[in-house]
């Protein structure tokens, strides 16, 4: 980091906060702090909604997750612009026919307060953890590799979001996050033409497509029917579809950011733009994450990308064994750079030599053997070390290989798009504590000062929680698949309980309620014995699968359970 970098990131993060705390001071009562009054453009929406959630996340562990994996992931997104569509034809209308503040108020409208405040609960012990990792993802990468302390980290990202979402709420949150996708947006585009310059250069664009395609990191479909396997084209459309559709129709984050749309058609336009613009996005982060693998054939990698596992094994009597698997990556990264030019120079005669890629898979293998028994050494120095740094990898490239000014843009973006999605989760928190549990549960009429006062003081309350929560953080295997299990987890339950209220009429409170209770419970139990117990790889079930088994539970037993008492009703009407 050079003074360059640090005058970057503090400019842009320091108008990022005044800016949104300036423009959207004064709040007068709860429906201008909640809904924003109902001014937002179209496209401010869709933005916002990708900005929420664009998490830092998104931008640390997506191209890591592409290094190491491939594009396959892309495929976990499949099923969003279908969502976005029923999201639009259903969801959309009914919450603005009911004047809604949060999602959760409908249920009560539809059910009975039970069913509300269980789904209120249920979002907020999920999005609570979820806003926590928000902040703990850039805070831990940031600490580890720049020697940042992680908790002052922690405290510092969640207070330039608390600022402005206190100050303003839901208008501020989208101010904001026009100015933070404009950065994110710009810092990831340069990014990837850097890479592309800083290849070899007789290297194109489709050599290097290649390259990638040799080392299986350009298997972007799968029609695998195996539900071990995470990422499919069916689990995509399935899971991935129900996950799409309980996030951005159930989860107040994302509901929130459309209902303070100008009308409903403003709110479904930016929910086609999100259905249209995320899948290329996403594809493109993960393009950029195979770009740093092709760039890496041609230059050196250390073992661990994690920097604080060097110095762990440094300070322990296993360095010397390190030191010898570090000599055999040296050499092999050799091999594989001269590898891949003679590979290089045989596409640009047109001809794709079967026997060089091969090599390329044979050298990428005893790569892969080489981390392994590193990762080994790793836990033998230290048993409570996390081996794994796949969300360390595009970090690793940013420090070590882009130039001045830059290094503090990514920076930037890295804070920006964690600043996005936790202000939406505190905006969320927030409003769903104050609307669906505290006003609700209130015995005597209070003014809209004092619900407008209460809704900042939660702010405040989930603001520090978060921060809490990021403070006591333990890094998983890959922070993106993290979130999406926690979602997962939670979200089909939910989403069962509002198709059952759109769609069945039939089906009333004592059923839905008892039926949401069941699957959660279910689901608990399905992922404990099919997914935690087992080493990563191995889970015997796909992840994305709970959304789809806990939305069809809720929502087939809830009609059993109501067939039930209808048929008691029946029996003692006849007796």
């Amino acid at each position: 980091m050079q003074l360059f970098d640090w005058i970057v990131l503090i400019v842009t993060l320091l108008f990022i906060v005044i800016y949104g705390a300036w423009k959207t001071k004064g709040s007068k009562n709860v429906e201008d702090f909640i809904l924003g009054g109902n001014e937002t453009p179209w496209y401010v929406v869709g933005l916002s909604v990708m900005a929420t959630q664009a998490s830092a996340i998104t931008f640390l562990s997506t191209p890591g997750q592409a290094y190491h994996d491939g594009m396959g992931f892309v495929q976990f997104y499949f099923g969003l612009p279908i969502a976005m569509v029923v999201i639009c034809v259903t969801f959309i209308p009914i919450y603005h026919k009911y004047k809604v503040y949060t999602a959760y108020e409908y249920l009560e409208k539809r059910f009975d307060l039970k069913t509300r405040s269980l789904a209120a609960i249920l979002f907020l012990f999920q999005r609570g953890l979820g806003t926590g990792l928000t902040i703990y993802a850039p805070a831990i990468i940031l600490s580890a590799i720049l020697g940042w302390n992680l908790t002052i980290m922690n405290i510092i990202i969640g207070l330039l979001v608390i600022i402005y979402t206190f100050s303003g709420g839901t208008k501020a949150v989208n101010v904001t996050q026009k100015q933070q996708m404009f950065v994110i947006m710009s810092g990831m585009l340069i990014t990837f033409f850097l890479i592309l310059h800083y290849l070899p250069n007789d290297m194109t664009f489709s050599n290097a497509m290649h390259i990638a395609g040799a080392n299986d990191k350009m298997n972007i479909v799968s029609f695998s029917t195996d539900p071990e396997e995470k990422y499919t084209f069916w689990s995509g459309i399935t899971g991935g579809f129900f996950l799409a559709l309980a996030y951005f129709g159930t989860d107040q984050s994302q509901v929130g950011r459309y209902l303070s749309g100008k009308s409903v058609r403003e709110s479904q336009m930016g929910l086609i733009m999100n259905g249209l613009l995320k899948v290329p996005m996403q594809f493109f982060i993960l393009l950029t994450g195979v770009m740093v693998f092709v760039f890496f054939q041609f230059n050196p990698v250390p073992l661990n990308f994690n920097p604080n596992n060097k110095i762990i094994v440094e300070k322990s009597q296993y360095r010397g064994e390190y030191h010898v698997l570090e000599k055999k990556l040296d050499a092999l990264s050799e091999d594989k750079k001269v590898i891949n030019l003679l590979y290089i120079d045989q596409l640009n005669q047109d001809y794709d030599n079967p026997i060089l890629r091969k090599e390329l898979v044979a050298l990428s293998n005893k790569e892969k053997d080489l981390r392994d028994r590193a990762k080994e050494i790793i836990l033998k120095a230290d048993i409570h070390s996390e081996t794994n740094d796949k969300d360390y990898v595009f970090f690793h490239f940013i420090l070590n290989y882009l130039p001045k000014g830059l290094i503090g843009l990514l920076l930037a973006v890295i804070i920006s798009a964690a600043m996005s999605s936790t202000a939406s989760g505190l905006n969320a928190l927030a409003s769903t504590t104050a609307i669906d549990i505290y006003k609700r549960n209130l015995k005597e009429e209070k003014s809209e000062k004092h619900y407008l006062n209460a809704t900042k003081f939660f702010t405040l309350v989930w603001g520090i929680i978060a921060i809490l929560f990021a403070c006591i953080g333990t890094l998983f295997e890959n922070l993106i698949q993290l979130v999406n299990i926690i979602g997962s987890i939670f979200y089909g339950t939910v989403l069962g309980i509002f198709l059952v209220g759109f769609y069945i009429k039939q089906v009333h409170a004592k059923a839905i309620f008892s039926s949401a209770i069941f699957s959660q419970l279910t689901i608990f139990i399905i992922y404990y014995f099919a997914i935690y117990i087992y080493p990563s790889g191995e889970e015997k079930l796909g992840y994305l699968w709970l959304n789809f088994i806990g939305a069809m539970l809720t929502i087939v037993i809830s009609l059993l359970l109501q067939w039930t008492i209808f048929r008691k009703q029946k029996e003692l009407v006849i007796d």
